[in-house]
């Protein structure tokens, strides 16, 4: 049994904030977006990145569309300063790209970060340092004024480094680490501090980055806490708000959505939610979930498979299959029910100018995934995902009372292997049932060949077939080919619906061929033929027929007497 929560844990503190707006707002375009993959991602892997391989998440990301990219910890890693430097001195960083570095307020770590990154046109220098009481007391036994001390010192200090290197643009990021557990009132006067500091005025901007370091309170007291923070700073205007969400309460997208609406400018995060404990916040989430509803992520993912290779491989780290967009399965419906609304919903968009498809909130095909895995077939499946396989994959559209039939054979043959199966043999159980009837005795009645005449009654046909291999000719005449077989076949079987269509997916062309019939009992059947002569298709389908209808003794014995 769980301690009780009563006596163990000390409830988040919610704050009095009646004037609170957010809540009234809806996002109406994407914020800036930074990747810490490279940083938060790389310090929380089993095996870190070396140089190579952060050039390749480094490429990446930019290909994405990242136009902030955090790249490491310079004065504290070695591997992270060869990259920082690798970056600079081979000019790999794209114009419209800035690094950011990141350094704690320690003066020996702050100048050999200005010397990392010496020689590069633009840069955010993150300093940080923790501000939470249980920071300040347990872990660096400081009061507020000491930690104001120490903001204004060192940020003071980095600014007389890099006054004196004008020929770099100075972007300085400040972030109160763990300022989701800091008072509101100290978390205040700490930006405030660096923003004195700084010396922020018009042209020189500062970057307040307010962190969820430990996810501790439900999102919307978080954003309180951001829209509270943003109608107090100083020099607002002169500040880029960004917000750092983790994950440990599993509701870091949703800090982040609420922190959009409550003024954050920016967001940090890793794509696919790597990151230390339960991960930073999802950036590919958090774009896709703006995609969805009409705003532009400004972010690329629409080879989202390419994307998650690249990640895969330079983490280590799989992506769950259910994970939001990405994942193998989240495309992917079972349920029978599902499959039915699904396979309607396809139908249904070919006439629409918005996505609507049910349980599909965003198109596959606009992350470059394909419609081939969005309905599977298993135990828990029903009619309608495998008439959709068929569709998609076959190109064969069959009738509600055959998917009700054809759903029963296969049932059955999940329910005996216990496993999911695919559209390669739901096609090779619909042409054993339909096209060859291979449940009753394969070889009693095949055709073989037919020839067509036009006579005073309307179409003569001859049919050439083999009975258990001895040749078989039958004749009938009739208004049409259909008419003519059944006539051929002594009137022993009725043809209730008849459908034909070309199956336009095939290399050569095919004409298929799906009829209804019953005999003079009323006992009905459906069957199927493929061939590139509709003619030949359509006595295939009859000659299955009166297979699976079991006439075939009888029609022997009325159309060749002895």
């Amino acid at each position: 049994m769980l301690a009780n929560p009563i006596t163990k844990y000390q409830p988040a503190e919610i704050i009095n904030f009646p004037e609170r707006r957010w809540v009234n707002k809806q996002v109406a375009k994407a914020p800036i977006w930074l990747s810490t993959d490279l940083r938060d991602g790389n310090q929380s892997l089993f095996n870190p990145m070396n140089v190579e391989t952060k050039l390749k998440f480094f490429n990446e990301l930019v290909r994405v569309g990242l136009k902030e990219i955090e790249v490491g910890f310079p004065a504290a890693s070695a591997i992270d300063l060869a990259f920082v430097r690798k970056l600079i001195e081979e000019n790999l960083i794209p114009a419209d790209v800035t690094i950011m570095v990141m350094t704690q307020a320690r003066k020996d770590l702050i100048d050999k970060t200005i010397a990392a990154v010496r020689g590069c046109p633009r840069v955010i220098v993150h300093l940080y340092n923790a501000t939470a009481p249980r920071w300040r007391e347990i872990v660096f036994g400081m009061t507020v004024t000491e930690v104001m001390e120490l903001i204004n010192n060192h940020i003071s200090y980095l600014k007389e480094l890099t006054d004196k290197l004008p020929e770099t643009e100075w972007i300085l990021q400040y972030s109160p680490e763990t300022f989701s557990a800091t008072e509101l009132e100290v978390a205040l006067q700490a930006c405030n501090t660096a923003i004195a500091a700084w010396g922020v005025r018009i042209g020189r901007p500062i970057i307040i980055n307010l962190p969820t370091t430990v996810e501790n309170t439900m999102p919307n007291v978080f954003a309180d806490k951001i829209e509270w923070m943003s109608q107090r700073i100083a020099h607002r205007e002169q500040v880029i708000l960004s917000v750092h969400p983790h994950n440990d309460r599993g509701t870091g997208v949703a800090t982040a959505e609420l922190a959009l609406l409550a003024g954050a400018d920016r967001i940090e995060g890793c794509l696919f939610g790597n990151g230390e404990r339960s991960g930073n916040v999802d950036l590919v989430t958090l774009a896709l979930n703006l995609y969805t509803q009409g705003i532009n992520p400004g972010l690329d993912f629409s080879a989202i498979n390419r994307v998650a290779k690249i990640v895969e491989e330079c983490t280590q780290l799989p992506i769950h299959p259910r994970h939001p967009y990405v994942g193998e399965l989240v495309f992917t419906a079972f349920s029978g029910s599902h499959q039915d609304a699904i396979r309607k919903g396809f139908l249904w968009q070919q006439t629409q100018q918005y996505w609507g498809v049910p349980y599909l909130p965003i198109d596959p095909a606009d992350l470059g995934r394909s419609y081939e895995s969005v309905i599977r077939v298993n135990s828990q499946s029903g009619k309608g995902g495998i008439a959709y396989l068929l569709e998609q994959n076959y190109g064969i559209t069959i009738p509600r009372k055959l998917q009700i039939e054809f759903s029963g054979i296969i049932q059955q043959q999940v329910d005996t292997s216990e496993v999911e199966i695919d559209a390669a043999a739901i096609w090779q159980l619909f042409a054993e049932s339909y096209l060859e009837y291979v449940g009753g005795d394969k070889d009693n009645l095949e055709y073989v060949d037919y020839s067509l005449e036009t006579v005073a009654g309307g179409r003569r046909i001859v049919l050439e077939l083999a009975h258990y291999g001895t040749p078989v000719v039958l004749s009938g005449v009739g208004c049409g080919v259909i008419e003519a077989v059944v006539n051929a076949f002594a009137n022993q079987l009725e043809v209730v619906n008849y459908e034909e269509k070309a199956l336009s997916h095939a290399t050569t062309a095919q004409a298929f061929t799906l009829i209804e019939c019953c005999d003079v009992n009323g006992n009905t059947t459906f069957a199927a033929g493929i061939n590139a002569d509709i003619v030949v298709s359509s006595i295939k389908a009859l000659v299955v027929a009166v297979r699976r209808l079991g006439l075939v003794p009888q029609i022997i014995k009325l159309t060749n007497p002895r």
